[in-house]
């Protein structure tokens, strides 16, 4: 059986990467968040150079999936016109911030996001490791605890503080100060995470890529779908969007993106009637998650989302069942309480378990539909 390939980077608008149905464009919204043009605009791209699918990605960015090689230059181009291009490929890499959807024009959360995104996109920014990222987490309780950042901003008591990490030790900062404080944290632990590198010995020694995540299975908040303060909050499918179903969310506002594959349509006082978003907060499909898997992935070993949608209804509530094509366990790189891994001859199974190293023998879809007891110990 291949092992798969760490690329060891993310895909952006300037340096796209290629993938079982085309080439892959990563867009990443200031502050997580596009006016109404800009998701009418990304709607009109995805449809004329792509094959029309939009994917909402765990650190809240959009993938623009089945991109034609002599349609990329266009596509770089209409993301300039929306705004949403970087000045440069280093400055795009660094521009890792994931934002709480809940801010409120009065807690100073979206300005302080847009200042830290100017600052890693400035010439003098830190040099960073891949997917080295941020989290602005300074609502009124901090929500963001389940996505991955090396370098978190929250409230505590109503004053800012900055953190490693889930559990590093908190540092008081203030608002003038919290962009230079991340920047010079996040120099020290990629100082510090090298200087760990040079003693370790070359059998243990990590892939490059900046300091080790906390990727413990905790108790994390996700959000039911439904009416906030700021907006309505839904779920879609998988993270995915067909760019006329974008167009019809640009219809009502601006858009929040989200880590948990969820928008906020800013404004909205009901929920939206269309029947592809979900609204519902006891839908079976809010405890799964299955990435692109086979055709469009060619990393993948095993096609994915028919099995994980067959297997929802299964699913014990309050878990969640995490359906990845092969070991990188992109859609969840964290523990999950099922997890289900393509391999050539069928899918490896764990509990409470990652994506990677799963050692189970093989099953086979069909047999997994057939009797979901196979896994989740109950009648199928």
């Amino acid at each position: 059986m291949s092992v798969p390939v760490v690329q060891g980077w993310c895909p952006g608008a300037l340096r796209p990467m290629l993938s079982g149905d085309g080439w892959l464009v990563r867009v990443r919204p200031s502050a997580g968040r596009l006016t109404a043009e800009q998701a009418a605009g990304i709607a009109d791209l995805a449809e004329g150079f792509g094959n029309g699918t939009i994917s909402l990605t765990i650190r809240a960015n959009l993938h623009l999936r089945g991109v034609r090689r002599e349609g990329l230059q266009g596509l770089t181009d209409g993301l300039a016109a929306l705004d949403l291009l970087d000045a440069n490929e280093a400055a795009e890499a660094r521009r890792n911030v994931i934002v709480t959807p809940f801010w409120t024009k009065e807690d100073g959360t979206n300005d302080l996001a847009l200042r830290l995104s100017d600052a890693l996109a400035a010439p003098d920014a830190p040099d960073l490791p891949a997917k080295f990222g941020f989290a602005v987490d300074t609502g009124a309780a901090p929500v963001l605890r389940r996505a991955r950042a090396e370098i978190r901003l929250e409230r505590l008591a109503g004053e800012l503080i900055l953190r490693a990490g889930r559990r590093g030790a908190m540092t008081a900062t203030s608002e003038s100060r919290a962009v230079a404080d991340a920047l010079d944290l996040a120099r020290r632990l990629v100082a510090e995470t090298e200087a760990q590198r040079s003693v370790a010995a070359p059998a243990v020694r990590r892939r490059a890529d900046g300091p080790a995540p906390d990727t413990s299975l905790v108790d994390w908040f996700v959000p039911a779908p439904g009416m906030h303060p700021v907006g309505y909050l839904a779920a879609l499918e998988f993270g995915l969007l067909s760019a006329d179903a974008l167009h019809s969310l640009s219809l009502m506002g601006p858009l929040r993106l989200t880590p948990w594959r969820m928008v906020l349509i800013e404004g909205m006082c009901a929920a939206p009637t269309l029947p592809w978003l979900i609204t519902d907060p006891a839908d079976p499909r809010l405890r799964v998650i299955a990435c692109t898997g086979a055709p469009g992935c060619v990393q993948a070993h095993q096609a994915t989302r028919d099995l994980a949608r067959t297997l929802a209804p299964f699913v014990p509530k309050g878990t969640m069942l995490h359906v990845s094509g092969c070991a990188k366990g992109c859609a969840h790189p964290a523990p999950a309480p099922y997890v289900l891994v393509g391999k050539s001859e069928g899918f490896g199974f764990g509990q409470n378990a990652r994506a990677d190293g799963l050692t189970h023998a093989p099953l086979t879809a069909a047999a997994l539909v057939a009797d979901p007891a196979l896994i989740f110990g109950i009648a199928g």
